[in-house]
């Protein structure tokens, strides 16, 4: 298994990191402040995890997830996930994150920021539309009747065929939104927005959502 790099230790970021440390990754965990603070998370989740800086994160990831607010991203220094995956689980909360023009006016995606300010990595969106404490709850057996689906977005087919093997070892399926510029229609107030679906009502909802 591989070493995963993981921006953000929130309720997301700690979830994903117990998730992937059961399933045999190992994870090195940042947040903004020092690694100590996450010394408590790192001693739950056992010698898989340690903490570390987001550079060092970075760094140490053979693949990353960032999960920051927004205005966050720009302190993610770009060098150390060159060539790498990145997987993207933010959404726009104008309350949390201030208003930002060219997401009010719909002129580009939270991911599609990403991207710009990674530019030499491959930024996919994935696990942005389930609440954290459903993560490691609601997968199921591939074929199990109701199956819940998650969307993801990428500008690199390999970026979707990552976070599909992703979600599938979580125990969901895969709608492919398509390339970032769309990835907004698995976000906020949008029809497919934590709600549990399955992939053919996940790709009903994705068809109604309104920008």
């Amino acid at each position: 298994m591989s070493t995963v790099g993981i921006i953000g230790a929130g309720n997301i970021g700690s979830t994903l990191a117990r998730g992937l440390v059961d399933r045999g990754y190992d994870v090195v965990i940042s947040n903004s402040r020092e690694p100590e603070t996450l010394q408590h998370l790192v001693a739950e989740l056992g010698p898989r995890a340690r903490a570390a800086t987001v550079a060092d994160a970075a760094a140490a990831g053979d693949w990353a997830i960032v999960t920051v607010p927004l205005g966050a991203i720009y302190a993610i220094p770009a060098g150390p996930l060159a060539g790498k995956i990145v997987v993207d689980t933010n959404n726009y909360y104008w309350e949390r994150d201030g208003h930002i023009a060219e997401l009010d006016e719909k002129t580009t995606t939270t991911s599609e920021m990403l991207q710009r300010r990674l530019p030499d990595s491959t930024v996919v969106k994935g696990f942005n539309h389930i609440m954290s404490s459903q993560i490691l709850t609601d997968g199921a057996a591939p074929g199990t009747p109701g199956r819940r689906a998650l969307a993801t977005a990428s500008d690199s087919a390999a970026g979707v065929d990552f976070v599909t093997r992703l979600y599938e070892a979580f125990g969901f399926d895969t709608v492919n939104v398509g390339p970032l510029s769309e990835s907004w229609r698995v976000e906020r107030d949008q029809p497919a927005y934590v709600v549990r679906q399955t992939a053919t009502e996940l790709q009903e909802n994705l068809a109604r959502a309104q920008r």
